[in-house]
């Protein structure tokens, strides 16, 4: 094995983080969170156009019922046109309520491959579709490379295209913390190796985020033998980044899997009802672990590469589509509503008759509230995203 490889390995950071970069503290306080829902998830079914008949028409089995009061099954009333699942009546409802997320129907990219890994690469790049693609570019990692002072990091276990870069950023999996495989005296043995060479800096940087995020949790793990926080699932992962960013990190990235529904989807309760439902709670988790002070300086974007069929197919289920429904949440989020713009959901208003259109570009939606959030200029953001001119969504 190559030194560089053994490196890599041992300290469980992104390839890019044995580049050696030396960080300063962050010259802001702000915060700005993406969480990237993997295969596409059904988001008419979660944030619901209950205002229209042509989507109970289309979704015969799996429609979620118009807001009723009597009926626990029933979708929660967000606006006159717009309703949420039920499965978030406990979690995402409040926040709705306390107007810290919001919605942004008819998102997404202009990729029409609608193929999973096609689609998910033009969202981290955010790069322009119609031009060639640079696979060490990143969209986060330019933004990094763009704010004084900011400390990057990836929630997964492998290191995610968003951060490919000049940027050194670590990567560490929040699904399960284990005990460091490297212990002190190896650690001391690998420092001593590369005293002295170009690789030093990294080794130490490599091995301080390793010890400051084992350190941050471990008490968290007990604490969770005593029933303080869930064992397991998307809350104790979203508690977990919490923690680590409300005192160490202010630019992130973290996925969640398992969003493809082709076949028994269901409706009010099942397979979709069960995912979102544990989503829900661990966004309300983070925001609870942030604290009203931390959270009050963060931006959670969640998103998906697209969305699904506006109709249900034959297996009870829905299939690769476009559109899709984008959220916006935190403290000083500017939520209670629905944000860009809006078709009347029929027929000969879907993309190829089949799926939402797409009104609002990612690249538009995260270039403005990384520009309000951090005070980027549009030459800023013509480096960060480049060719997109800055527009308005009065998120934050």
């Amino acid at each position: 094995m190559r030194r560089r490889d053994f490196l890599t390995a041992t300290l469980g950071l992104s390839a890019a983080a044995v580049t050696g970069q030396a960080w300063s503290a962050p010259a802001t306080d702000q915060r700005f969170l993406v969480i990237f829902l993997r295969g596409g998830y059904d988001a008419v079914n979660v944030v619901i156009p209950t205002y229209s008949d042509f989507y109970y028409q289309s979704r015969p089995t799996i429609a979620i019922a118009r807001p009723d009061p009597a009926n626990p099954n029933a979708a929660l009333p967000l606006d006159n046109d717009w309703s949420l699942h039920p499965a978030l009546k406990d979690s995402i409802y409040p926040l709705w309520q306390k107007k810290q997320i919001a919605f942004v129907p008819f998102a997404g990219t202009d990729d029409m491959t609608r193929s999973h890994f096609e689609t998910q690469d033009t969202i981290e790049l955010g790069q322009l579709v119609a031009g060639p693609r640079d696979y060490r570019s990143g969209f986060m990692a330019r933004l990094a490379g763009q704010l004084s002072g900011s400390r990057p990091i990836a929630f997964t276990s492998q290191p995610p295209l968003t951060f490919h870069g000049q940027t050194a950023v670590p990567n560490i999996s929040v699904a399960s913390v284990n005990k460091p495989g490297v212990d002190d005296r190896q650690a001391r043995l690998i420092e001593q190796m590369y005293k002295g060479q170009a690789l030093q800096a990294a080794v130490d940087e490599g091995f301080a985020v390793r010890d400051k995020a084992y350190s941050a949790l471990a008490g968290e793990m007990i604490a969770a033998n005593r029933n303080a926080v869930s064992p397991s699932g998307f809350e104790l992962a979203a508690r977990r980044v919490a923690r680590l960013m409300k005192t160490d990190y202010n630019l992130a990235f973290m996925d969640v899997g398992g969003w493809d529904t082709h076949v028994n989807q269901g409706g009010a309760t099942g397979v979709l009802a069960d995912r979102i439902g544990q989503l829900g709670r661990g966004l309300a988790g983070l925001a609870d672990e942030m604290g009203p002070d931390a959270w009050s300086k963060t931006t959670v974007v969640v998103l998906s590469e697209f969305g699904r069929t506006f109709k249900e197919n034959g297996d009870k289920g829905t299939d690769h589509g476009h559109g899709s429904v984008y959220w916006v949440l935190g403290g000083s989020v500017r939520g209670g509503r629905m944000a860009g713009d809006q078709v009347r959901l029929a027929a000969d208003t879907l993309n190829d008759r089949r799926d939402l259109r797409v009104l609002s570009s990612y690249r538009s939606i995260c270039a403005d509230l990384v520009s309000r959030r951090f005070g980027l200029t549009q030459a800023n953001i013509d480096r960060v995203f480049p060719g997109e001119t800055l527009r308005s969504f009065s998120l934050t």
